[in-house]
């Protein structure tokens, strides 16, 4: 015998209690990041909003703490700098990322996989600070556990594998080793949430492995890939620990201004010009927005499939 709920018109079973609050867990989850991103999101965004458009006595300035940054000497090398990176980072990732990915699901059957996808995730590990600690011995050849292969590269000391036109590489290399990790276990997730009927029918038809992953598994992976480069997009643009930490341990071969947030950072704390920094924070920001609204607009990100 049921009994029925007053007001739903659902049975319930004898001896079962009714929740008081459904979905109060996914609630409580919900409430809890929308506090910390208000808190530590969105406050500080309008904060740094604010100071942008002020000077230090708080009168507004309309656009002048943006052309001040904009018109300084280290500007132009900076966005130089961030842009030959990006260029890097982001064509390797997506390419060395999708690949691996395929590579593990290729592998699900085997051992081999789950103890891949485990080396993979333990660098994304580290903090950043602590990853760029690690590199600072692994690029010195006198200390590193590679120093046979930097050699045989033609460099025999520190100073000359930093020189500053092998910077964006080296940068890529890190923020790989650290970031790439996470991503290729959300790709192997992705790839394993795609139909099996679909594969074995492209198997059946004849298609090889590169034809699978080229007509089936890659264009199923589109929204992820554009979620991957978006965000990674965003990481990049704010490019900081790794040219401050190698500036230090170089004495100055990096430069302390070599990407924006540095010269930010400079800014704020060498120049006491807390505004014009502002400003350049400011400007990432906008970057970041409408990249990310090109992406999303071209790319059909929430188009139904």
């Amino acid at each position: 015998m049921t009994a029925h709920s007053p007001g739903t018109g659902r049975a319930t079973a004898p001896g079962t209690r009714r929740a008081l609050w459904p979905g109060r867990s996914g609630q409580a989850f919900v409430g809890a990041y929308t506090v910390l991103l208000v808190a530590f999101g969105v406050v500080p965004t309008g904060y740094a909003i604010y100071f942008a458009f002020t000077d230090g006595g708080g009168n507004f300035t309309v656009l002048s703490n943006f052309t001040e940054a904009v018109s300084d000497f280290r500007f132009a090398s900076a966005v130089g700098h961030v842009a030959l990176y990006l260029l890097w980072w982001l064509v390797s990732l997506v390419v060395l990322v999708v690949g691996l990915a395929l590579l593990l699901h290729r592998l699900a059957a085997t051992g081999v996989s789950r103890a891949l996808r485990f080396l993979y995730y333990v660098p994304g590990a580290l903090a950043g600070a602590a990853s760029v600690m690690v590199w600072l011995f692994v690029l010195d050849p006198t200390v590193s556990p590679a120093g046979v292969l930097l050699r045989a590269l033609g460099f025999h000391t520190f100073g000359e594998v930093i020189a500053p036109g092998h910077l964006p590489v080296l940068f890529t290399l890190i923020a790989f080793w650290t970031g790439a990790g996470g991503w290729i276990v959300v790709m192997y997730g992705a790839l394993n949430n795609i139909p099996a009927d679909i594969l074995e029918a492209a198997r059946i038809d004849g298609a090889g492995a590169w034809q699978t992953a080229r007509r089936i598994q890659i264009p199923l992976l589109r929204k992820w890939i554009v979620y991957m480069v978006i965000l990674a997009f965003a990481g990049g643009t704010q490019l900081f620990v790794e040219p401050q930490l190698l500036s230090q341990a170089s004495v100055g071969v990096a430069g302390r201004d070599y990407s924006l947030n540095q010269l930010a950072y400079d800014f704020a704390f060498q120049n006491n010009d807390v505004n014009t920094a502002a400003a350049v924070s400011v400007e990432l920001l906008v970057v970041g927005l409408v990249v990310a609204g090109v992406f999303v607009a071209r790319s059909g990100f929430f188009d139904a499939d």
